[in-house]
């Protein structure tokens, strides 16, 4: 370790003494019930029968009649005396704000479906409409930040100053509540908004992140919970540093598949027939960035981030290849610029999701503080995975310096509870399919829907009419596929159509009646 990244380290490693590391509390020691949520009109074009209120819960759940925080809520209400209760939705992140998906789950799915269940979104502590909310640097992400890839000294020292200023602006600004965001103290929180809402369990439908929420939640409450979906599974194994590196991984090969894509729309983008090639093609004009970004927006950093989002999902592919082709061919910036603006910017709710991301991530369980551990870790990874390794490094670095101590790793597995369904494409890059099979075996009586052959992230409600199926039986009158316990999955589908080529009008056109464009542009995962 050079000695500037040392004293940089030392530096952070002091302020883990600035804010007390006390653990949460267990779920025995819960808050008095809140009171009924008062409910006015949040109505938007998209989703007219949105409804916003809101609940106060205790800052620290061991001090239930402590400091309180606000937490934001949104509805569409059942419209069928066929009521099946509450249907509690979140978008993973962590950081992921829930209020649209609310409307989003209750318009996707089946009408007769939706009318079952008062639909209810909420943004965790911390994050959006919730109060406080947190934003620890302003402009973290403002371009054109340094190069990810760390090839001198001075690229690897800017990396770690800018995390470490970011640990220490959400120290300076929040020392007092980073010892109360963390999963299991959302989990406790997602309990107090079912009882402020009057029903005595629980159905959830988390993605992403929010099926760790979700699976934590359950090993807290077993007997709140009802019904319970999780799509796009983190493992719970990995959590949070394992996973990260594993991600690396999945979005390499999901960068390959773009590649590969492109090229065979060879007519359509010119950049050649030979996966290979495009990608080489690729990295050639990361190199280009370096040294002159794009608009003087994007540099090398800027488009990793914009080219992240189809590892997310394929969708994204056509503005993406566009972009691409127009810059390699033609030397175009302006449509590179777009697609930045339009998948890889980060605005002020981005800083607000991302300083949420941290602050949960850091706290819920524990990393390395030695930079030469994750130096050795993530050099090791980017010989085999090189497109995001260390922009993911770079993410996630502020863990390295967090000033508030690291709680112990929630064990999720779970025989007390309804069994639960998920979702998982083989394919995923941001939660492996390792993750979802992991935490089918632990939780006991569960069933696993794979999407064989799919890559995208979020794969339920997102186009795929199979998928879909398996979810509306389960939350129209709880039917499940048949348990298979001689193989991984109890249930395949086909993966969705890959995207077609299209121009812009048309992608626009299409996006209009895709429920997989809208979805992903709601969930909580890092762009």
């Amino acid at each position: 370790m050079n000695r500037r990244a040392g004293v940089l380290i030392a530096v952070g490693a002091t302020l883990t003494g600035l804010v007390s590391g006390a653990p949460p509390a267990t779920a025995k020691s819960s808050a008095p019930r809140a009171a009924a949520p008062k409910w006015t009109s949040c109505a938007t074009k998209a989703y007219p029968k949105l409804e916003c209120s809101s609940v106060r819960v205790p800052l620290d759940h061991r001090q239930p009649k402590g400091k309180q925080i606000t937490l934001a809520l949104s509805r569409v209400r059942h419209t069928t005396k066929a009521f099946q209760g509450v249907l509690l939705v979140n978008p993973g992140g962590p950081g992921g704000s829930g209020l649209r998906l609310a409307g989003f789950v209750a318009a996707s799915l089946p009408p007769k479906v939706a009318a079952q269940y008062d639909v209810v979104g909420f943004d965790p502590r911390g994050v959006g409409a919730s109060k406080p909310a947190l934003d620890c640097r302003p402009h973290h992400f403002a371009p054109v930040r340094p190069d990810s890839l760390p090839l001198d000294q001075d690229t690897e020292r800017a990396n770690l100053v800018r995390a470490l200023s970011f640990s220490q602006g959400c120290a300076a600004k929040y020392g007092d509540l980073l010892p109360f965001l963390d999963t299991v103290s959302a989990a406790k929180d997602m309990d107090l908004i079912r009882s402020a809402l009057g029903f005595k369990k629980v159905n959830y439908f988390g993605y992403s992140y929010g099926t760790y929420l979700g699976a934590v939640y359950a090993k807290l409450f077993p007997h709140r919970v009802r019904r319970a979906v999780l799509d796009s599974v983190v493992n719970p194994d990995g959590v949070w540093y394992g996973d990260n590196l594993n991600q690396d991984l999945g979005f390499d090969a999901r960068h390959k598949a773009f590649s590969a894509w492109v090229a065979k729309h060879d007519a359509v983008y010119h950049l050649g027939t030979d996966p290979a090639k495009v990608e080489a093609a690729w990295y050639a004009m990361r190199a280009a960035l370096r040294t002159r970004p794009a608009g003087g927006l994007v540099g090398p950093a800027e488009l990793e981030d914009t080219y992240l989002s189809g590892g997310y999902y394929d969708g994204f592919w056509p503005e993406l290849a566009e972009a691409f082709a127009a810059y390699a061919t033609k030397k175009d910036t302006e449509p590179l610029v777009d697609a930045y603006e339009d998948f890889g910017a980060v605005d002020a709710a981005g800083d607000n999701g991302y300083s949420v991301y941290t602050a949960v991530q850091c706290r819920d369980a524990s990393w390395p503080r030695d930079w030469g551990t994750w130096r050795s870790d993530n050099r090791a990874v980017y010989t085999k995975a090189p497109f995001n390794t260390w922009n993911n490094a770079w993410y996630n670095a502020p863990c390295l310096s967090w000033p508030v101590g690291s709680l112990k790793r929630t064990d999720i597995t779970n025989r007390s509870i309804p069994p639960v369904l998920i979702f998982q494409a083989t394919g995923d890059a941001a939660t492996p399919y390792e993750g979802g099979v992991a935490v089918h075996r632990k939780l006991h009586g569960s069933r696993l829907v794979v999407e064989s052959g799919g890559g995208n992230h979020g794969v339920t409600l997102s186009d795929n009419a199979c998928l879909d199926r398996y979810l509306t039986d389960y939350l129209a009158t709880g039917k499940l596929p048949p348990a298979d316990p001689s193989v991984a999955a109890d249930a395949v589908c086909s993966p969705a159509p890959e995207p077609k080529p299209l121009s812009r009008s048309a992608r626009t056109a299409q996006a209009a009646k895709s429920t997989g464009d809208t979805l992903h542009r709601l969930l909580g995962h890092r762009n």
